[in-house]
């Protein structure tokens, strides 16, 4: 039962109840409390109940619906009027098109019904569904006037087709004999529960009415304590228990799913995750399917192991090492992963590593200015390392290529002039390894500058330090511009370093 307020449908109604008098009222109890006035009493005579004192109001009879069955609500919706569409004028270009004719909308054909925040209470007569819409796959009735599992199932058992169910923002009864519903749900896949006040027990109870659940939201409902389900669910792949005031020591409870691939946990309260079977480091049995865990916006502030070895943890690159790295960058109070102490080098050079991989993206969200929602909610992290780091070097961000290890390393080239006979060597160094360079002027060409020592016989000790204005920033041999002893930059470039200058030339 809804009031009606114009074109605004405010809130489905619980209950009901005639109050006597003069004039006929209805005694209702809000879904939305913010609708409510009072606890179900009036001039100290209490006529009905409610679970918040502030629930309850009295609805003359002429502001009530009650609803209609299932095809009505389908037809109106769904129903095209060829009358008035052919009656309208199209014009493209100042140029009148007239309509030939107007298909009729086959009911037959619908794949999807959406009836949310309709007036559906219920099926109607027996058959007419089945014989009307029969291949619905797909069906939202989000916000209607169902209030018993039965309803739902008089409408569901005829149709054989469907796959996905949207049910959130109603209050259903339980059912009286679950087992006779069972049939009316045999095909279905997809059922949402969103804010339909209930508990994990009544989902137990509920259960075995869909054999074949694979994915189940039910968030913003009244669910505490978890348990283990037995014989329901098996079949689960994705669970959605957000927004829901989880008691800490249950959740585990549903560990024990054989199917479970994605769990989302957010809004939920959680301060900590223990897995008890196993040790600091050791894998455990616990969700042996699990890919995807969410717990956004909990109180989750202890994180300090991690362990994920076994799995086959990839990032874009394809690279388990960068995936390790954004770990250590996302987890700030991250000390110890796969059993390994992370030490304030390795976490510094995966957070700056992070923030050139993303810094693209920071720039195209906004950069300095403001961020959007969608990459706040990415990468919640990546305003506290601008803070700690500095922002990315814009210039050094769109030449960026793939934060590979490969794509970081220089060649350097080493020959050896007083042995023709000898090949060059090549090597490999990370091009960003350390904040300070140090280089020795000995016949070294470094980006197109060439430094020597003079004409001294020995290796002289004279060295170049050279500080890098951001951790951010790769070494970039470019840097150097100065030269020692007269050789200038319009000498002939080499990317040559001898032999020599090679004993002191640390990075």
């Amino acid at each position: 039962m809804t009031e009606n307020r114009g074109w605004e449908w405010t809130s489905q109604i619980r209950r009901t109840r005639l109050i006597g008098g003069s004039r006929l009222w209805y005694g209702v109890e809000w879904d939305n409390l913010e609708r409510g006035k009072h606890d179900g009493s009036h001039e100290g005579v209490q006529y009905f109940t409610c679970r918040n004192p502030k629930g309850g109001s009295f609805v003359r009879p002429a502001k009530v619906s009650f609803g209609v069955d299932f095809l009505t609500v389908v037809r109106e919706k769904y129903t095209i009027d060829t009358e008035e569409v052919m009656s309208q004028d199209i014009s493209i270009s100042s140029r009148k098109l007239k309509w030939l004719r107007v298909k009729e909308r086959s009911y037959e054909n619908l794949p999807s019904v959406l009836l949310s925040r309709s007036e559906v209470n219920g099926a109607g007569a027996e058959g007419d569904i089945r014989e009307t819409t029969p291949n619905v796959q797909w069906l939202d009735m989000c916000g209607t006037l169902l209030s018993c599992w039965e309803d739902v199932a008089a409408i569901t058992q005829q149709l054989e087709h469907l796959e996905g169910l949207q049910l959130s923002n109603n209050r259903l009864r339980d059912p009286s004999e679950v087992s006779s519903l069972c049939r009316s749900f045999c095909s279905l896949r997809t059922l949402a529960l969103n804010n339909c006040d209930l508990t994990w027990t009544q989902i137990l109870e509920c259960a075995p009415m869909w054999p074949q659940l694979e994915v189940l939201s039910l968030g913003e409902n009244n669910i505490t304590e978890l348990r283990r389900p037995e014989g329901v669910l098996q079949s689960l792949k994705n669970l959605n228990v957000s927004s829901n005031p989880l008691e800490q020591n249950t959740v585990l409870s549903i560990a024990a799913l054989p199917r479970l691939e994605e769990l989302n946990l957010s809004k939920t309260g959680l301060s900590d995750i223990r897995f008890d079977d196993a040790a600091p480091g050791s894998q455990t049995d616990m969700f042996p399917a699990l890919k995807t865990l969410r717990l956004d916006y909990n109180k989750i502030t202890s994180l300090v192991i991690f362990s994920c070895r076994g799995n086959r943890l990839l990032s874009s690159d394809g690279n388990p090492r960068t995936a390790n790295q954004m770990l250590i960058a996302k987890l700030g109070k991250l000390e110890l992963l796969n059993n390994s102490t992370i030490v304030p080098d390795d976490r510094k050079g995966a957070e700056c590593d992070y923030m050139k991989m993303f810094g693209l993206e920071w720039l195209e969200a906004g950069g300095g200015s403001e961020l959007s929602r969608e990459f706040i909610i990415q990468h919640p992290r990546y305003l506290s390392l601008v803070q700690k780091y500095g922002a990315p070097d814009e210039g050094l961000l769109k030449k960026l290529v793939p934060l590979a290890l490969k794509n970081q390393l220089l060649k350097i080239t080493f020959v050896f002039p007083d042995h023709p006979d000898r090949k060059p060597i090549e090597k490999k160094l990370p091009a960003a390894v350390h904040r300070f360079l140090t280089v020795p002027l000995l016949t070294l060409t470094l980006g197109g500058v060439r430094a020597v020592a003079g004409e001294a016989t020995e290796p002289r000790e004279a060295q170049v330090r050279v500080e890098q204005n951001s951790p951010l920033a790769a070494v970039q041999f470019g840097n150097f511009h100065r030269v020692a002893h007269g050789v200038g930059p319009e000498e002939e470039p080499r990317d040559v370093i001898h032999r020599d200058a090679f004993r002191a030339l640390e990075i």
